[in-house]
């Protein structure tokens, strides 16, 4: 029987919800996970600890019928236990592969800014490509994939910044801030007795999820939306405090992020709103600013609010 736009709506509430038993609130936060799987991308969660971040990767990846891997990134982690290694096997004669923590369909990357930019590297061709290169021999992973990382503000010790090349390959950045008084008061009657992520069940297939990316390529984008993203894009490279604007990627990202939310919105065609709703966490992290930006304290969103005002939206889609 053929599915339909409703059929995602339906799907993604499910999932939704079922998050929603373990984490209290963060309702429009669970939406731009639900938007970055259906859209194929990774999600990088900033925030400080405790906050919850591995909590919400958790809960998605037990509604998920998936496999699902978890590495916590310290300092001392090497790039062969990201990727894996070949290792020598007397008894045959021959070099055997090990896969590693990378060889899933969701990827908890704990941490990620407590390792070191090598090992933080050889997250790159997975995240771009859907393979991994060991010993010259490629290694296809399973679909679908999504790295879901955690990261604390750089600010902390013990922390790296992450490289450009490897910010630019997640689709958005999100925080999940801390409760309200009433979320927090609800957090502590939920969690005083019981454990919620013990009881979750999974709700969708790996066959759902590549269901719903399939059908979130073909949603409809017209020429004034295209135009629209690209007028946008080139805003940001001429900045005057910018020294690093979004690439042709970074554009690419933000289209596909549209058209998964007008998907779970429930139309065939983007419009401008789901560009302007995802503008921030598609490019947030992806500008670098200019040092006397940086000393003036001027912040990224800042940036990209200051461009959404400036560019005309479109009038026909």
């Amino acid at each position: 029987m053929s599915r339909n736009v409703e059929d995602a709506i339906i799907l993604c509430r499910s999932i939704e919800e079922n998050i929603g038993r373990v984490i209290v609130g963060k309702e429009a936060t669970i939406r731009l996970i639900m938007i970055a799987l259906t859209a194929g991308g990774h999600l990088l969660i900033e925030d400080v600890p405790g906050i919850g971040k591995t909590t919400m990767v958790r809960a998605l990846a037990r509604s998920l019928d998936l496999q699902f891997s978890r590495i916590q990134f310290t300092p001392d982690v090497m790039p062969s236990d990201v990727t894996g290694y070949n290792i020598f096997n007397p008894m045959t004669g021959e070099f055997e592969f090990r896969p590693g923590a990378i060889m899933t369909q969701i990827l908890l990357a704990d941490e990620i800014n407590r390792t070191s930019p090598k090992t933080q590297s050889a997250l790159l061709e997975a995240m771009q490509e859907n393979q991994v290169t060991v010993d010259r021999r490629t290694y296809h992973l399973p679909r679908p994939f999504i790295v879901l990382a955690t990261q604390n503000p750089i600010e902390q010790q013990g922390t790296y910044i992450l490289p450009e090349a490897q910010l630019d390959r997640f689709m958005m950045q999100i925080t999940l801030g801390y409760p309200s008084f009433e979320e927090e008061i609800n957090i502590l009657d939920r969690f005083s007795e019981d454990e919620p992520m013990e009881a979750l069940q999974p709700v969708a297939s790996a066959e759902d999820v590549i269901w719903l990316q399939e059908t979130a390529r073909k949603i409809y984008v017209s020429e004034p939306i295209k135009h629209y993203i690209s007028h946008l894009a080139q805003k940001t490279r001429s900045h005057r405090d910018v020294e690093l604007g979004i690439s042709p990627r970074a554009t690419l990202m933000l289209l596909q992020a549209a058209k998964a939310r007008a998907l779970l919105e429930g139309r065939g065609f983007v419009v401008p709103d789901d560009v302007q709703q995802l503008f921030q966490p598609v490019l947030q992290h992806r500008l670098l600013i200019r040092a006397e930006g940086r000393v003036q304290g001027i912040a990224s969103a800042q940036i990209l609010e200051v461009i959404l005002r400036q560019v005309p939206v479109p009038t026909h889609q």
